[in-house]
């Protein structure tokens, strides 16, 4: 056990050793707080309490069908304008064709999000899932985030529920949880002011939840927000999840500035990164698993991450343009050997995982789920 230097993180220690629940002032004493190695400790201890050795993986593949985006949120660097020369969108044979190209493992989930196009309609998306289904049988589709829904609830004119009931007939099997961003309305509205509130987001989650989906939640930080807005953001998720039950993963995410009308600010360090994994565990004592994501604070810090309260790296991915397009430095990709290494190099026990977290058996070009 470290010494504890900021003897304001002393009580929450106690709170932590005795398993009981955080407070929203907790959460803003420990964002307050510079005593890196005492948040990593007690991160560390609930994070094997909760997991031992282990860290998932998976292989899986991002798709983005477009980066045509009606919203014109400060924070982004992916979204472009119909009218722009430069933007894309893909025909329903090229998402199915892009699907099974680029990676020779056999995929056991499809990562399914885009801009929020003015022309495709909830029967186009409902179109592509289904024949994602049926070209790709067995492979988990998480698509779309709580944004997407409610947008194309919007543009089809029926209620949250219903729009999330036909993606779920066409054979989506749960959401990623991206566009949460951060709920302080202050900073929504400066940042992504063209979005759904916080307060929709969650609504939206809740509804997914309550029809059997499954989701992840995020937090984008480290741009306007604060340690209050942090800890509140982490509080409501962990009210969400108290109620339904439905989160699976937290996936901190760090902002990256390069290329958005944001470019003036910081990018986050490595100290940032680890803090913010460290508080996620800490403070989402409800959420199963929290994620370090390789592509965005690199393989070598989502590796420390593991002994900082992270337990799971993400996956191969294959290909990543959000992040990319905002100017991020890492692969793309990542083969299944790679993860396997950078998770044994840190200590921890690789456990190749499916979406709902059942470990898979697979040779070179098949898997099996254990259930």
């Amino acid at each position: 056990m470290p010494s504890i230097e900021d003897q304001s993180l002393k009580p929450i220690l106690r709170k932590v050793e005795a398993g009981e629940r955080l407070s929203l002032e907790d959460g803003v004493t420990m964002y307050r707080s510079a005593d890196l190695l005492a948040l990593g400790y007690m991160a560390n201890l609930v994070r094997e309490r909760l997991h031992g050795d282990v860290t998932y993986f998976n292989v899986n593949r991002h798709i983005n069908p477009t980066d045509v985006c009606v919203a014109s949120c400060r924070l982004c660097a992916f979204g472009k304008r119909a009218k722009d020369p430069t933007s894309y969108t893909m025909s329903l044979e090229q998402v199915w064709d892009v699907a099974g190209k680029g990676y020779a493992e056999a995929v056991t989930e499809f990562h399914i999000v885009g801009g929020l196009h003015p022309e495709l309609s909830l029967d186009w998306f409902c179109q592509m899932i289904a024949g994602l289904k049926e070209r790709y049988e067995g492979v988990h589709l998480k698509a779309f985030t709580m944004v997407e829904i409610a947008y194309l609830a919007k543009r089809a004119k029926i209620s949250i529920r219903e729009t999330l009931e036909r993606l779920k007939a066409a054979g989506v099997d749960s959401l990623p949880g991206g566009g949460a961003e951060i709920f302080s309305e202050r900073v929504r509205r400066i940042i992504c002011d063209h979005k759904i509130d916080g307060e929709e987001w969650l609504e939206t989650a809740r509804i997914a939840h309550q029809i059997g989906l499954k989701s992840n939640c995020t937090m984008l930080y480290g741009h306007l927000e604060t340690p209050e807005d942090r800890a509140d953001h982490l509080v409501r998720l962990r009210e969400l999840q108290d109620e339904t039950g439905g989160f699976v993963t937290f996936i901190p995410l760090a902002f990256h500035p390069q290329n958005t009308a944001l470019a003036h600010l910081p990018k986050t360090t490595g100290f940032d990164d680890l803090k913010q994994i460290a508080i996620s565990r800490l403070m989402l004592d409800n959420i199963p698993h929290i994620k370090a994501y390789w592509i965005m604070m690199t393989p070598s810090v989502a590796q420390i991450a593991q002994r900082f309260g992270a337990n799971d790296v993400d996956g191969t991915v294959v290909e990543e343009k959000i992040y990319h397009d905002a100017g991020a430095t890492t692969a793309q990709h990542l083969r299944r050997q790679d993860l396997l290494r950078l998770i044994r190099e840190a200590g921890r026990e690789p456990v190749e995982r499916d979406t709902s977290y059942r470990p898979v058996q697979r040779t070179e070009s098949t898997f099996t789920v254990l259930v």
